[in-house]
């Protein structure tokens, strides 16, 4: 069984068991969050479930393992014979989830 669900503006697709990185969710390690957004949902019988656009009652529950930061990335800009450069990077605010259930 899998789901397919959106959250921080990405989708993600995970069975029960698996630990999936996202962007960052407002809740402390170890509590639990239920995700709503479900797109699609597939059983062990091959019976799929397709949202349109959302599964009506379709929800993923995930226990938040870690939150934590991502490497660097550098992004450079630079612009040939102008004597020219510009160099800006950041690291992403991410949070680990442990998938604990799926419902349809």
């Amino acid at each position: 069984m899998y789901a397919v669900f959106k959250t921080g503006g990405k989708q993600y697709k995970a069975s029960k068991g698996d630990v999936v990185r996202v962007e960052k969710i407002q809740a402390d390690a170890g509590q639990t969050v239920d995700l709503d957004q479900v797109l699609m949902v597939r059983d062990d019988q091959d019976k799929v479930v397709v949202g349109t656009p959302m599964v009506k009652g379709g929800k993923v529950t995930a226990k938040v393992v870690a939150h934590g930061r991502a490497d660097k990335i550098r992004i450079i800009k630079f612009r040939r014979r102008k004597h020219s450069r510009r160099t800006q990077g950041h690291r992403q605010y991410y949070t680990d989830l442990e998938i604990t259930g799926i419902s349809a």
